[in-house]
């Protein structure tokens, strides 16, 4: 009898493990290399965009009309080749945004956002593509850990663009604004004025937990414990490391931080840790009545842009 029932255990706990670890590699794969790239190739964005934003369709044929909508591709140190576009300012000026996007998005998909820096603001703007997503290549999404870097190129890259003397802010959305934080942590250029992050996550352990829970309702341990380990054996890098609220902890240059009250996605409750997280420097808060996530500028256009240009105008 005492043997059965050791027996019984052994298979049980077999069964957990092989669950456990089948879990982590789908978990992995679902969450950093989804099918949904191919859906953010740039032929179904534009559509996509000029649905939710109209007034993009004659910003974009004008830009086109001029010869002005540019692109172009850089080697990151990995050897990872990288894509951007980008839009010399109306009329010549020193300022410049850098506009990162969010999960399985890619740059066309804030092109409303380069609408106001660019159309509104009379910024230089360069858009690029993070890693596994858009025209970029890499073997799957970094979730702004790793994108921090490829970032602080793109605002090199960028600043040599525009004049190599530029003011710059740099504003990204959803994953975006995640990864506008994780650069906000590391040392900045003296051209580096200000960083935008809306709707950003405290960190990718957070939010692939918060995640995990809504649409599986599956706690955090082991499966993230397992996913993460994973991670850091095939990418390189921990869900545990990859923390948006250390970085914006080590960040001096002023911030913006946006969020919407009804985001369940990436869960509102995040917003005010990170910006009491924020103790050096400049920083500011725009709470989006009403929006879900990553919709703060299509439902309070207006108002959305006045407090952008409020904030990146003023001196630090």
């Amino acid at each position: 009898m005492r043997k059965r029932i050791i027996y019984v255990i052994i298979i049980v706990v077999l069964l957990l493990t092989g669950c456990t670890i089948g879990g982590s590699f789908y978990m992995l794969n679902f969450s950093l290399t989804p099918d949904a790239k191919i859906l953010s190739k740039d032929a179904d964005s534009y559509p996509y965009m000029y649905r939710n934003y109209p007034f993009l369709r004659p910003w974009v044929d004008s830009l086109r009309q001029a010869d002005a909508l540019k692109d172009t591709f850089i080697i990151n140190p990995h050897g990872i080749q990288l894509h951007a576009y980008y839009v010399a300012a109306p009329k010549p000026t020193d300022k410049t945004a850098v506009i990162v996007h969010g999960y399985t998005d890619n740059a066309i998909r804030m092109f409303m956002i380069g609408y106001l820096y660019n159309r509104d603001l009379g910024y230089n703007i360069l858009l690029p593509d993070l890693q596994h997503q858009g025209e970029s290549e890499g073997r799957a999404i970094q979730m702004g850990w790793k994108d921090r870097f490829d970032v602080l190129q793109w605002m090199n890259i960028a600043n040599k663009i525009f004049g190599d003397n530029t003011q710059m802010a740099v504003h990204g959305i959803s994953m975006g604004g995640a990864t506008t934080m994780m650069v906000s942590g590391e040392e900045q250029q003296p051209f580096v004025k200000c960083f935008v992050e809306d709707c950003g996550y405290t960190s990718v352990w957070d939010e692939f937990a918060a995640l995990l829970k809504d649409q599986f309702g599956l706690p955090a341990f082991p499966l993230m414990n397992t996913t993460s380990a994973l991670c850091q054996y095939r990418y390189g890098w921990s869900f545990a490391e990859a923390q948006q609220i250390e970085q914006v902890r080590k960040s001096t240059k002023p911030m913006l931080f946006i969020h919407g009250d009804k985001d369940a996605f990436v869960p509102y409750a995040m917003l005010h840790p990170l910006y009491e997280a924020k103790t050096k420097g400049r920083k500011a808060i725009f709470i989006a009545k009403g929006s879900v996530h990553a919709m703060a500028y299509r439902d309070h256009h207006e108002e959305y842009t006045r407090i952008v240009k409020d904030f990146v105008s003023k001196e630090e």
